[in-house]
């Protein structure tokens, strides 16, 4: 019944769906198997990508020829580049999606990709022979052979969901837990935990009064993720989102469902997100605090469904309404559905090596969920990865892995292999230590060009990028040729409150004073505008960060020139820890556990010490 495939991916997530397209655009055969063909790409938690770090997550994606830019911004109902007050490394693209439209989407981006087969079955088993994985077995019966296996099991692992004293096997509400690969795996000399994530109830929207909430709405000027610019929404056609507040009131009633909450009682053995903590959670640890901001989302274009962002909960279903219809807007609330809490397995990381790839078995990766991770956008660029370097493995070529200073994939993975995790890991800008270079808008110029050596990234957006780095540095090179008349500057200058010129002044050296946009002030020079209209609002933002800041992308750039001589230090394969009897017991453990490739590998290890990175060296003859 089936042909050998090069690459089967187990799950069709977010990371099982990334991974089905690198791997099959690179040309490996690749069988996507789920067990719902109809929840291919589900938002399973809040309808929106990006954010705070993972909008730049998403433009790397976008930039390596993955697919989840186009699909957020083909089903996009509102667009904000989050954080614009502040630097540009700290700018971040955010969506509210269509959650309906977002499946559909990539569901038909998957069924036009050339090499991509579909089964749905459940995968209860591997095939491995002298820890080489060969393929899987279904609850069907099927065994089907592959050179490389990627699971993307999501929180199907022996999941179980938790609604107030009601528990119940499942990986999503409506839909059965996955079970076998754990126990397998155990078996096999693998570590395995539990973790928790949670997600807040769903209420008709035609039951709420807005005017009682602060509406927020898009951004005038839509950008969106990907450098092909899918996008085509009109910014007057977005859908609004909107903000209310809990009161000690809602928490007093939230308290009254502790004694039956599962978190509570001791149910849930699992460790949940620090960052995107469950309401019952938010009340009791910050305590001193009398109301939470709750962000009111629409599902959809089409859907009255409402997602109320903030409050995530496991209580009981009457604890959650009764508690709900004392929000303001909220008091006749009518509820789809109860928030819950999934209890389900995970691998801790550090499992793993920087390709994604089991120690243990070769040509078996891991990606998303079933790292410890948490978040469509960590979970996608783990799948893009994961799915880049199965299909490397099939044809003998050397891992594709992104330095901490060539993207937040890099540093994502690099966390999350060396350090493990034992809650949901979630990715912020605080932690890249060179977030100036890795900025949202610089993704295409940092990762397109090594994605199209691999095969991955198109001729067409090589050719984009090619031509948009053309036209950056010649905006660059006539900023720093023409000259600005005072008399010409003056009145827009002084609408910035900037002091005037006295002499003729470089356009590039107008740019560096604060409070100065480059595209204003071409539009309000008359010679700068004649001169430089014809250059896109992508090319200017793009050459006027890089003259701004300039002094502080040559300091990162300096630095991980002095990091990068650590990592290219290699330590021996298999080195014995054991002789160094310098070293801290910790140190020496998670050596031996870890095997770090390079010493700046090693450096980055929880619990190793700059000492402990000191005396590898000296053995090493460094």
């Amino acid at each position: 019944m089936f042909n050998k495939y090069d690459v089967i991916v187990v799950g069709a997530g977010h990371a099982g769906c990334e991974a089905a397209a690198a791997a099959a655009n690179m040309g490996s055969k690749v069988l996507l198997i789920t067990m719902n063909m109809q929840t291919i790409a589900q938002m399973s938690c809040n309808p929106a990508m990006g954010g705070i770090a993972k909008g730049q997550i998403v433009r790397e994606i976008d930039a390596m020829g993955g697919y989840s830019g186009i699909v957020s911004d083909k089903s996009m109902i509102q667009f904000r580049m989050l954080n614009r007050s502040k630097g540009p490394a700290m700018w971040s693209p955010r969506v509210q999606s269509d959650r309906m439209l977002f499946a559909q989407t990539w569901r038909e981006m998957l069924e036009n990709t050339p090499n991509v087969d579909f089964y749905q079955d459940m995968v209860n088993e591997l095939l491995v022979e002298d820890n080489v994985v060969k393929g899987v077995v279904t609850g069907l019966g099927h065994k089907i052979h592959a050179k490389a296996v990627v699971l993307t099991n999501g929180t199907f692992l022996n999941g179980v969901i938790h609604i107030g004293e009601k528990n119940f096997g499942g990986g999503r509400v409506a839909e059965k837990a996955a079970t076998g690969i754990t126990e397998q795996l155990v078996k096999l000399g693998f570590e395995s935990a539990r973790l928790k994530t949670g997600t807040p109830p769903r209420i008709d929207g035609r039951s709420l009064d807005y005017s009682k909430m602060e509406e927020q709405k898009g951004d005038d000027e839509i950008v969106g993720f990907s450098f092909l610019n899918e996008t085509s929404l009109n910014p007057n056609q977005q859908r609004s989102c909107w903000i209310t507040y809990t009161s000690e009131e809602v928490h007093n009633i939230l308290k009254t469902g502790f004694e039956s909450s599962p978190m509570y009682q001791g149910r849930i053995q699992g460790t949940g997100p620090r960052y995107c903590p469950s309401i019952e959670d938010k009340i009791n640890r910050f305590a001193e605090r009398d109301r939470h901001q709750l962000f009111v989302e629409p599902e959809g274009f089409n859907t009255i469904e409402i997602y109320v962002n903030g409050f995530s909960t496991s209580l009981p279903e009457d604890v959650q309404l009764e508690a709900l219809r004392k929000v303001p807007g909220f008091e006749n609330s009518k509820m789809f559905r109860p928030g819950y809490a999934i209890e389900y397995d995970f691998f801790p990381p550090t499992q793993l090596t920087h390709s994604l790839e089991t120690k243990k078995i070769k040509n078996l990766f891991f990606a998303g969920q079933i790292n410890g991770t948490t978040g469509y956008e960590e979970a996608a660029c783990q799948g893009l990865m994961a799915g880049i370097n199965a299909h490397q493995a099939t044809i003998n070529q050397d891992a594709v892995v992104l330095k901490r200073s060539e993207a937040y994939i890099g540093v994502l993975i690099d966390d999350l292999i060396n350090k493990g995790t034992d809650e949901p890991y979630r990715m912020f800008t605080s932690r890249a230590e060179f977030r100036t270079l890795l900025r949202q808008d610089n993704a295409d110029f940092r990762l397109t060009e090594l994605s199209y050596k691999i095969g991955l990234a198109s001729q067409e957006r090589m050719d984009r990028v090619i031509e948009k780095k053309s036209q950056v540095e010649e905006l660059k090179a006539a900023l720093n040729k023409i000259q600005i008349e005072p008399e010409e500057s003056e009145h827009y200058l002084k609408s910035l409150q900037s002091s005037v010129l006295t002499g003729k002044q470089k356009a590039a050296q107008l740019v560096l004073r604060p409070g100065v946009e480059l595209s204003d002030m071409i539009k309000a020079i008359p010679s700068l505008y004649d001169q430089l209209k014809s250059y896109s609002k992508e090319v200017i933002e793009q050459a006027s960060i890089q003259i701004k800041y300039d002094t502080y992308i040559e300091k990162e750039k300096e630095l991980v020139n002095k990091m990068s001589q650590l990592e290219n230090l290699l330590i021996p394969e298999n080195f014995n820890y054991q002789k160094l009897s310098s070293l801290s017991n910790e140190a020496r453990q998670k050596f031996i556990k870890i095997q770090p490739k390079t010493l700046g590998q090693a450096s980055r290890i929880s619990g190793v010490n700059p000492s402990d990175v000191q005396i590898l060296m000296i053995y090493m003859g460094r």
